[in-house]
């Protein structure tokens, strides 16, 4: 679907509007377990970008084993950097219902952030549940269940440099 050269490019061409959008001291929180090869990646392109990025982590799930989101947020990480007046960019591989995102957006946002702006990899508008936008969006994606880069099924396929779907 998307090629390790698209997703790398793509990752150059957001880094520059989030470094452009929240300057270069921003907090990047990546959602676990999904996002860890796109934040990767993208913390490296805001480099690229002359952001000087810190990096914490939030793990929470909506999905468990299953294809369809569950609808009932887990929390099973929360961060430990302190938000209070920071930028913090909240980083994830899909924006699908919105409930996961909107969840941690809101949760951040409760803590004293400044300004608490998401970036996903992955953008399925027509799935949505939540009144959710995603301010940075890698491509917007069919309605398909996709694997690869970090984007799994029952924990498998993350490691795929490229993002593919399941076969119907």
């Amino acid at each position: 679907m998307y090629s390790a050269a698209e997703i790398a490019a793509r990752n150059e061409e957001l880094a520059a509007s989030i470094a452009s959008s929240l300057g270069t001291d921003v907090l990047v929180v990546a959602i676990l377990k999904g996002s860890f090869v796109f934040a990767a990646d993208l913390v490296r392109a805001l480099h690229h970008a002359g952001v000087q990025p810190q990096i914490d982590f939030m793990a929470l799930s909506s999905y468990g084993s299953a294809t369809e989101s569950s609808g009932s947020v887990h929390i099973s990480r929360d961060i430990s950097d302190d938000v209070r007046d920071r930028n913090v960019l909240l980083v994830d591989d899909i924006l699908e219902s919105g409930r996961t995102l909107g969840f941690a957006k809101k949760a951040l946002a409760e803590r004293g952030a400044r300004d608490v702006e998401v970036c996903v990899l992955l953008d399925k508008p027509g799935k949505r549940v939540v009144d959710l936008d995603a301010e940075f969006v890698g491509f917007t994606c069919p309605d398909r269940f996709v694997v690869g880069y970090g984007l799994d099924y029952a924990h498998y396929y993350r490691e795929l440099p490229y993002i593919g779907y399941l076969a119907d």
